[in-house]
């Protein structure tokens, strides 16, 4: 009888033990209990909060290019450099939001006051929209065609609103997704597990709630109003804020080294290492071929000498924070060329909608930016066809449980992005063609003979390979950093679009200056420009950027695993 009671206070004892997630606490600070906290009752919700972000995010940068040619009188290549760097910047600053969080504020924090700014930019780039566009304008004349530019004021509140969005969405976007795969528990199997599929999940969700609402919201943008246009979104972030507060006692928050500070961490190994290089050692970083960084490579071996360690207060466990971070350039950097593809989308795949066809009944036309919801179907549907039938298939061919390696995943995503561009190289060249039978080429305004329903394909291929570059890229930059730089490692891969997107400004503009207003690859009249030229051009960057990935990516290891995987 007693040993029965033993073994019963015993089993009751480990089960406590089990339900206690170590290495994190609730929100009062307290310990936290698996049968209360986190797992997907907190990243259910989470997740909520990303899609509305998203739908507030891409509800305006989806159909700027149509704002800025529209209301704000830009032309085409000035419209879509302002994307490039709006979009390059709104990427580039998740640097900074995941550095405030990390080192200072913690992700939870970071999200407030990242919507509240995100909420204030919205609401006064709603305003912007309701300030009388042409009123007191003066109208200038270019060689193409008259415009009137609308007044100063309604274009400075335009940007000042539009950046402020960035700020917000800086702090936002990384910090929610590392917030939300924070809620597993990487020691416990299943959690461990379910936080494998949150990847799929939350971009699975994110493309679901968009497709259901962009299209109608670009509708209302250009058959009803820019001001309700652009006040849904500020509605929605809103409610975000609001979802997002009411889950704060179910969320888990994961406690931090004693050294809060890893960027400080990493920057001391680096300057070590850079002080205590010494020519002629032998060696090479570990997981990292000799061709890369071999000017790092050295100086961080230079740290496994004790003394060095010692004399630069450099730990092992430091060194190796640095090599893993080291080791993500050229993934990162061989990923660019996918960015300048993306770019595309919003500014000219959406202008090429324009010329065309887009009637679908009497009185009703298709909104050109509503075709990137096609995207997202693409995404929607081949996310379940990836997870239930390719990794099931591809792992009875491999027998790795994921089916393919991260990098596999995301190489995968660039050749299909390949065909993607060059598909729609070959239609606007069909586009241009009709154009000129139809003797409309002079005619800015024209309507092409063609239906819209020709860029469909372009559409669903890129769509396709987000579903393995983009839920690849997210999970490689979240698995293969330190743990207290997860929120950067999401930023990191963010930073890949921002830094695509203005190479993509930068191409334009050099393009546009060579090749001049005469023939201009980018003229406003799209049917004397040659957008076609320029996909092609994209299409051999791809390419290449495609063949320094895979060079990269078989050299590549994974941390904390003792094979090397391609």
């Amino acid at each position: 009888m007693g040993k029965g009671l033993e073994e019963a206070v015993g089993a009751e004892e480990e089960e406590e033990r089990d339900d206690v997630v170590d290495g994190a606490v609730d929100f009062r600070g307290g310990t936290a209990v698996r049968s209360k906290s986190g797992s997907w009752r907190s990243a259910g919700l989470i997740i909520g909060v990303e899609v509305a972000e998203r739908i507030a995010y891409y509800g305006i940068q989806g159909n700027m290019i149509s704002y800025l040619t529209g209301p704000l009188r830009q032309s085409t290549a000035t419209a879509a450099e302002n994307i490039n760097v709006w979009s390059g910047t709104a990427s580039l600053l998740p640097l900074l939001g995941a550095f405030l969080a990390d080192s200072f504020l913690g992700r939870y924090r970071t999200i407030i006051l990242a919507s509240l700014v995100y909420i204030l930019g919205l609401g006064l780039l709603t305003l912007s929209a309701m300030l009388p566009s042409l009123s007191n304008s003066e109208c200038q004349v270019d060689d193409e065609l008259k415009s009137c530019s609308p007044p100063r004021s309604q274009v400075i509140l335009f940007f000042i609103s539009l950046y402020l969005v960035a700020i917000g969405q800086g702090g936002h976007k990384p910090c929610v997704q590392a917030f939300g795969a924070d809620q597993f528990d990487e020691q416990h199997p299943k959690e461990h597990k379910d936080r494998s599929s949150f990847f799929n999940w939350w971009y699975f969700t994110m493309c679901l709630g968009c497709m259901a609402t962009l299209s109608v919201l670009n509708y209302i943008q250009d058959n009803l109003s820019w001001v309700l246009g652009f006040g849904i979104p500020c509605i929605a972030m809103i409610l975000a804020l609001l979802v997002f507060l009411l889950g704060t006692m179910t969320y888990r928050f994961n406690i931090q080294q004693q050294d809060k500070r890893p960027f400080r961490r990493i920057g001391r190994v680096f300057v070590a290492a850079i002080r205590n290089r010494r020519i002629g050692r032998d060696g090479i970083l570990a997981h990292q071929s000799s061709e890369q960084f071999e000017f790092l490579n050295k100086a961080l071996l230079e740290l496994k000498d004790e003394d060095s360690m010692e004399e630069e207060s450099c730990s092992p466990s430091e060194v190796e924070e640095a090599k893993a971070v080291l080791r993500l350039v050229p993934i990162w950097a061989s990923t660019l060329i996918y960015a300048v593809v993306f770019a595309q989308v919003p500014t000219f795949f959406t202008k090429q909608g324009v010329t065309l066809e887009r009637t679908i009944l009497p009185g009703i036309d298709i909104p050109p930016a509503s075709l990137q919801t096609l995207i997202t179907v693409a995404i929607v549907l081949f996310s379940l066809i990836y997870d239930r039938l390719f990794v099931p298939l591809a792992r009875a061919i491999t027998g790795k449980p994921s089916g393919i390696t991260m990098l596999q995943r995301i190489g995968t995503g660039i050749l299909i992005s390949v065909f993607s561009i060059v598909l729609a190289a070959l239609v606007e060249t069909k586009r241009l063609k009709i154009a000129k039978e139809s003797g409309v080429v002079d005619e800015a305004d024209a309507t092409v003979p063609m239906s819209i329903w020709w860029l469909v394909p372009q559409y669903l291929l890129f769509g396709m390979s987000e579903v393995f570059t983009m839920v690849g890229l997210q999970e490689f930059f979240y698995d293969q950093v330190p743990n207290e730089l997860r929120s950067m490692g999401l930023a990191l891969y963010l930073s890949i679009f921002g830094v695509g997107s203005f190479i993509s400004g930068f191409l334009i503009s050099v393009i546009e200056k060579v090749t001049g207003k005469e023939d201009s690859w980018f003229a406003n009249n799209l049917n004397k420009a040659h957008l076609n030229y320029f996909y092609w051009l994209l299409a051999a960057l791809s390419v290449m950027g495609l063949a320094f990935f895979t060079f990269f990516g078989k050299s590549y290891i994974y941390n904390n695993k003792g094979i090397r995987r391609q």
